[in-house]
């Protein structure tokens, strides 16, 4: 399978990443993207990111410009869709898998 490209231009890793969180959600497990990034931040944010959600940093891929490889993961963790490097609130306010302090 050809992998998907995401030309993220010079956009700044901020909307970077909420492209490539809206990209993830549509497409299957295993599906390797190709992301074209120029922001000198895209190195550092792109792995962080991965681990964070559970998809899979590829690092550096051949190309024309720097493009950095993520591979889609069957279960990962949510994130705010707004604000994608924030893990995604649970309905009651608290991030899951959190106590609360109020019970």
């Amino acid at each position: 399978m050809e992998p998907v490209i995401l030309d993220g231009g010079d956009r700044r890793c901020v909307l970077l990443l909420i492209e490539l969180r809206k990209l993830t959600t549509t497409l299957p497990p295993g599906t390797e993207i190709h992301l074209i990034a120029t922001d000198p931040a895209a190195p550092l944010d792109l792995p962080a990111w991965c681990h964070l959600t559970g998809h899979e940093y590829l690092g550096p891929v051949q190309g024309q410009r720097p493009t950095y490889g993520v591979r889609v993961t069957g279960s990962p963790v949510d994130t705010e869709e707004s604000s994608p490097w924030r893990p995604a609130r649970a309905r009651s306010g608290h991030l899951p898998g959190t106590a609360r302090s109020d019970v």
